[in-house]
C-alpha cells in the first residue's frame, strides 16, 4: 500500500552505483538445508542499491539520473530497458563484457529479505565514456560504487552521500562526504570512526523498526542547526502492514540524499528518509510502495 503522496522542493539528483538483476520469490520462510519450499509469488526487477535509490529520487524529483555500468548480456538490456521506460530513470550506462550481476531473493512472512548473489560487482569507473563533468550541475548524489576518480568526480555536486559498501573506494578517493549513511545493525555497511580520511562531516546509522542515530564528526555545517553535535529518530509508523524490506534501506537514503540536495535541515531530510523507509517495507518488491511526490 504506498503511502500518499509527500510535498517536497525542487532538486537536481542522481546516484552513482551498482545495478543487480534479482529475481524474488516469496516463501512463508527460508528454507531449512535441503528443503524444498513453494513460492507464492515470484517476480524480477532490475534492482541493487543504485537502482533502487534513482527509483527513489525519480519518484520525489520527478527526474534523477544514473550513472553506472552494465553486462552485455540479455539481462543487462532488460534492465536497461526497464528502468528507463518503466521506472522512468535518466540512465546512463558503460558497457562491460561480462555477465550483468544477479541476485535470487527471497521474501518470507516476516517482511524479511533474505539475498544469495551471483557475480562480481560492476561499478562505474571514471574512465567511461559517462556524463561526470555534469555533475557539478546536480545539488545532490547518492554514491553506492565506483572507482576513486568516480568518487572525485560526484564531489563535485552540491551534496555528497555514500553508503559503507563503498568503502575501499572511499578511501582511496581522498574526499570527505557530507554524509556516509551506515546501519548499526547489518554487518555489511558498519561504519567506526577512523575508517575514512577526512572522517564524512555527518554519520548516520539506520537500526530498522528502532529508527537510527546520527553524529556530527567536524565543524557544524548550515544544515545542521542549533549547537546539537548527535541525535537519534524514533521509526516512522508504516503507512499500511509489512510486506517486505528488500530497498528500505536505499529507499531510506536517497530521500535524505533528497532532503539535503533540497536544502533541507538534517533532522527534516532524515525524518523524508525514514517515511521513504517505511513506505518502501510497506510494498511488493523495491518500488510499489515508495514515497511519491505529490503535485
Amino acid at each position: 500500500m504506498p503511502e500518499r503522496p509527500v510535498a517536497v522542493p525542487g532538486a537536481a539528483v542522481a546516484v552513482v552505483g551498482h545495478v543487480e538483476w534479482v529475481q524474488f520469490a516469496r516463501v512463508a520462510r527460508v528454507p531449512r538445508a535441503g528443503e524444498i519450499v513453494h513460492a507464492s509469488d515470484a517476480f524480477a526487477e532490475p534492482a541493487g542499491g543504485g537502482a533502487v535509490a534513482a527509483v527513489q529520487l525519480r519518484k520525489l524529483a520527478g527526474a534523477a539520473r544514473l550513472l553506472t555500468a552494465l553486462g552485455d548480456d540479455q539481462l543487462a538490456q532488460t534492465a536497461s530497458a526497464r528502468l528507463r521506460e518503466h521506472h522512468g530513470v535518466e540512465l546512463f550506462a558503460a558497457a562491460r563484457a561480462s555477465p550483468q550481476r544477479r541476485c535470487f531473493t527471497f521474501l518470507d512472512d516476516a517482511a524479511e529479505r533474505t539475498i544469495t548473489v551471483l557475480g562480481e560487482r560492476i561499478i562505474p569507473l571514471r574512465d567511461d565514456p559517462l556524463p561526470w563533468d555534469a555533475l557539478g550541475e546536480l545539488d545532490g548524489i547518492y554514491l553506492t560504487g565506483g572507482d576513486a576518480g568516480v568518487v572525485r568526480a560526484a564531489r563535485a555536486a552540491g551534496v555528497l552521500v555514500a553508503t559503507p559498501r563503498a568503502m575501499e573506494t572511499l578511501s582511496a578517493s581522498g574526499v570527505q562526504l557530507d554524509v556516509l549513511v551506515g546501519s548499526a545493525i547489518d554487518a555489511g555497511e558498519v561504519y567506526e570512526r577512523g575508517m575514512l580520511d577526512p572522517e564524512p562531516c555527518v554519520i548516520v546509522r539506520t537500526a530498522g523498526e528502532r529508527g537510527g542515530t546520527w553524529e556530527l564528526t567536524g565543524e557544524q555545517p548550515a544544515w545542521v542547526a542549533g549547537g546539537a553535535r548527535s541525535g537519534s529518530w524514533a521509526a516512522t509508523e508504516l503507512p499500511g502492514p509489512p510486506v517486505d524490506a528488500y530497498g528500505c534501506g536505499d529507499s531510506f537514503a536517497a530521500g535524505l540524499t533528497y532532503g539535503l540536495a533540497a536544502g533541507m535541515q538534517l533532522v527534516d531530510a532524515i525524518e523524508l528518509g525514514a517515511r521513504c523507509g517505511a513506505a518502501c517495507l510497506c510494498g511488493r518488491g523495491p518500488y510499489d510502495g515508495q514515497l511519491e511526490r505529490s503535485g
